[in-house]
């Protein structure tokens, strides 16, 4: 079984629980230390750490689109598609990470953008 599906599995089960901004803000910050520790830990650690990172971000699209929608009166259908506009920022994070990653020779470097997007996610547990 795959890990994003596990990890959508989790999330289903405990978005039926718990405030989806709870689990938004738990998931998000569980991808940021996974994400810490692949880039700056041993072989071994990265070799757990990036598929948590998948599985703590296999239910963020879900949880926001949730989140933006029902903070809203009207108007859904305009809002849901601004939203899903915002695809193409995920199209541009992958360039942006090999740019900086190329320009400065270091591949942490250019995860800056991936921190980022993350803790920009992290920011929406709080505001949605």
């Amino acid at each position: 079984m795959q890990i994003l599906t596990v990890g959508c599995v989790v999330g289903l089960v405990l978005l039926k629980i718990l405030d989806s901004r709870l689990i938004l803000k738990v998931f998000s910050l569980g991808a940021i230390v996974s994400l810490t520790s692949a880039l700056f830990g041993s072989t071994d650690v990265a070799l757990t750490a990036f598929p948590l990172v998948g599985f703590f971000i296999s239910i963020m699209w879900s949880v926001i689109f949730s989140l933006a929608l029902n903070s809203l009166p009207e108007h859904h259908g305009s809002f849901a598609g601004i939203l899903c506009s915002g695809i193409i920022g995920g199209g541009l994070a992958s360039p942006l990470v090999a740019l900086l990653a190329d320009l400065t020779g270091d591949l942490r470097i250019g995860m800056i953008v991936v921190y980022i997007a993350l803790a920009y996610i992290f920011a929406i547990g709080f505001l949605g």
